[in-house]
């Protein structure tokens, strides 16, 4: 909506002075109104466009224009405008030499009032404002930030009408300004901050590809030890060397289990501890296929630090558990990971013999086994309990903490 035009310069002084008041009080509400629209909006575009509008609003002239200085091209050119014909904005261009009024207020920082250009002797009048037949123009610098910083270039009012421009409507255009250069220069540090943000983001992808990349490498050469270990088990004619060389294959899988969901979950270095258990036990299933080896997890996501000893844990457990829990035939061996406050409690049963009197965890039988589950439990700084199942056998319970402090 346009406003009220500043009265002429033929008007009496009597009323121009009745006028003045609310004419300065609209200029500071368009001022205001202009100052909301910066500081809420992201669009570039529409800051300009609507700095040159609530200007002409403001003035009470019919067009005003934003023009950025290209240094290479040494001219300015319009980015936004209001009353010109369609095709200028990022076409025409200015010159930003001192002879042309917007060039001398961009070389200089003053303000620029020309309120007869028919009749100035001080600038040549550029094409563009001759076409439409402009008579009154004010130019004033838009600086990016404030005093100090580069020169955007130059916002501009113009109107066809006689009349005056005077230095309380260069003042409120050098606010337009002033507000125009600061949000500008909010836009070039949004951009700038973007343009840091999207190659942080580029170099973390990269390095999630490397982190991937190395858990898939690191899980294949596992993989290849593990068969190395079971082709040397198979080869061996001791007996307690084939075991001892099958239960290391067994723990090394397990390793190599948490680096194969690793290089293959949607979050680096860590894991979903259901599908990571089910998987767990399906291996250890296809180990002793004439047990029934039961699981059942949670969906949690666990880091690699706490997936490792965990999936070592399980492993050691029930592969015990298959060995000693059951020597008159096949049984049943349940897995259970729940997380309750903030806790991950772990329980592997069993409905079989059972441990032995006198069994104590803290001074265990000197076996490796036993020695690696204590040694696992302290890496988690968790807690191991254990207890006779209901109606038999046993039942391990590993409780820690899933804070990642």
């Amino acid at each position: 909506m346009p406003s009220e035009p500043r009265p002429s310069s033929g008007a009496a002084y009597d009323e121009i002075r009745q006028d003045e008041l609310p004419y300065r009080r609209r200029q500071q509400a368009i001022l205001r109104e202009f100052g909301t629209v910066a500081l809420q909006t992201r669009d570039f575009r529409h800051i300009l466009q609507q700095a040159t509008e609530l200007s002409a609003r403001g003035l009470g002239c019919s067009y005003a224009k934003v023009l950025e200085y290209l240094p290479n091209e040494q001219r300015l050119i319009v980015r936004a405008g209001i009353g010109w014909p369609a095709g200028t904005v990022d076409h025409v261009s200015l010159g930003a030499d001192i002879e042309s009024p917007a060039g001398f207020a961009f070389q200089t920082g003053q303000s620029v009032i020309s309120n007869h250009l028919q009749a100035e002797t001080r600038f040549r009048t550029p094409a563009l404002l001759a076409e439409q037949g402009i008579k009154r123009a004010i130019n004033v610098i838009i600086r990016r930030g404030g005093e100090g910083n580069t020169p955007f270039g130059v916002l501009e009012a113009d109107s066809p009408d006689s009349g005056q421009f005077d230095d309380a409507d260069a003042d409120f255009l050098a606010g337009f300004a002033g507000l125009l250069g600061i949000a500008i220069e909010r836009q070039h540090a949004d951009a700038e901050l973007q343009d840091a943000l999207d190659k942080l983001q580029q170099a973390l992808d990269h390095e999630a590809l490397l982190t991937r990349e190395m858990s898939h490498r690191v899980k294949n050469s596992l993989t290849s030890v593990v068969g190395l270990l079971r082709v040397q088990a198979r080869g061996s004619d001791s007996v307690d060397v084939k075991n001892a060389l099958e239960n290391a294959a067994m723990r090394v899988a397990s390793i190599a289990e948490v680096h194969d969901h690793l290089w293959r979950g949607s979050k680096v270095g860590f894991v979903d501890l259901s599908d990571f258990v089910g998987h767990l036990c399906k291996n250890l299933q296809n180990s002793a296929p004439e047990h029934s080896i039961q699981c059942y997890s949670d969906s949690i996501i666990i880091s690699a630090d706490k997936a490792i000893p965990l999936g070592l844990l399980v492993n050691e457990l029930v592969t015990n558990a298959v060995k000693y829990a059951y020597v008159d035939g096949p049984g049943v061996i349940r897995v259970d990971a729940r997380e309750i406050n903030g806790h991950l409690i772990i329980e592997i049963s069993d409905e079989g013999l059972g441990l032995p009197d006198g069994f104590d965890i803290n001074h265990p039988r000197k076996t490796l086994g036993f020695r690696v589950i204590n040694g696992l439990v302290r890496q988690l700084v968790g807690e191991l309990n254990i207890s006779k199942n209901i109606p038999r056998g046993s039942l391990f319970t590993i409780k820690f903490s899933l804070d990642p402090h």
